[in-house]
């Protein structure tokens, strides 16, 4: 049997703090990352909190910061601390998974295309199955160098196009909470 844990990435007061912070998103990413982190606990599937972590600015432990926003209210399993773009390599995390016999990661958190889908392409390259819950990620609008708005809509869109069958399984919280009532 496959185990698995989730990934909760990132959700972090200090993004709260951070100039292209935006809240439009923010409802239906609470109510979507509550409902994935609560069953996977109910189906005993540990939670890992991850925080970046910056020498200084709102990312620094000194901020006071690197704290679960406020509408979290789980219990984590682990609590990791990272300094690049994925969790995995030089957190310790992935030897920590390794350790409890943890194959398979679901993938939640901010910002979609950055840290999520980073985190998301190492855990393939290193040997996890991966499923990438987009409904519990979230991130914000981007404006490319050439004048291009992007919408998160569609930034999450190009983050599932480059991940599907090739670095993970995309799916919703019903598909991830479904998939793991199968592999029981």
């Amino acid at each position: 049997m496959t185990k698995s844990a989730l990934l909760n990435i990132d959700v972090q007061r200090s993004f709260e703090h951070r100039p292209f912070w935006q809240e439009d998103d923010l409802p239906a990413f609470q109510h979507a990352l509550t409902r994935l982190i609560d069953g996977c606990q109910t189906r005993g599937v540990p939670v890992i909190d991850i925080f970046h972590v910056n020498p200084e600015g709102v990312f620094s432990l000194e901020s006071g910061l690197v704290a679960p926003m406020a509408f979290l209210s789980h219990t984590s399993q682990k609590r990791v601390y990272k300094h690049v773009h994925n969790a995995l390599l030089e957190s310790g995390l992935d030897a920590w998974l390794r350790e409890q016999d943890i194959s398979h990661l679901i993938i939640s958190g901010l910002r979609t295309e950055q840290c999520c889908e980073t985190t998301t392409r190492v855990a393939s390259d290193i040997g996890y199955q991966v499923t990438f819950v987009t409904e519990a990620t979230m991130t914000f609008p981007m404006t490319h160098a050439c004048g291009e708005a992007f919408s998160t809509a569609a930034i999450k869109r190009h983050t599932e196009l480059v991940l599907a069958d090739r670095f993970a399984t995309i799916t919703d919280v019903d598909g991830a909470l479904a998939q793991l009532d199968l592999a029981v």
